[in-house]
């Protein structure tokens, strides 16, 4: 009996010590390698820079992002829920035959929609090129190219393109 008693008080005690030392964390180590240095609280505001030129050229940039393929996951998810939808239709024999074709065409359907999902993507986007006044070339990457076609006059304002 005190063979019991003493040795449930050392397996006790030994859980609690494991289980308190698992709630040690070792302090946060900072470094400093430099001293910091607060920034400067000035404010000075953005100058508004403008040039002119002529769109020289409008070309079609595609992207495509790779397509993942299907992981299992979506027939899995779709077998499960075609089974129970499967499982609510008859009694009996037919219950379990509802079952398997409920399982079996939820799989099939839940592997085509991941399929759909995790497809290949294809974009496309404008490089307009913009030949400023002081000869200099500038390319702007755009989602449409709007009125601007090749020989327009544009004002380019902080980055922005507009015609002039």
């Amino acid at each position: 009996m005190k063979t019991t008693t003493r040795f449930l008080s050392v397996t006790a005690a030994a859980l609690a010590l494991v289980s308190l030392t698992a709630c040690v964390a070792p302090p946060p180590a900072y470094t400093t390698s430099y001293p910091y240095q607060a920034p400067p609280r000035t404010y000075e505001a953005p100058r508004s820079y403008m040039e002119y030129g002529r769109v020289a050229n409008i070309e079609v940039i595609r992207t495509e992002t790779p397509g993942t393929g299907t992981g299992g996951g979506g027939a899995i998810a779709g077998g499960v829920v075609g089974g129970v939808l499967g499982n609510q239709i008859g009694h009996g024999g037919g219950r379990a035959a509802a079952t398997a074709l409920g399982l079996v065409g939820g799989a099939l359907l839940g592997n085509s929609i991941e399929a759909n999902n995790n497809r290949p993507r294809v974009s496309e986007s404008y490089r307009i090129s913009v030949q400023t006044d002081n000869g200099a070339y500038r390319a702007f990457d755009v989602a449409s190219p709007g009125d601007l076609r090749i020989g327009d006059r544009v004002r380019i304002d902080n980055g922005q393109i507009s015609r002039y």
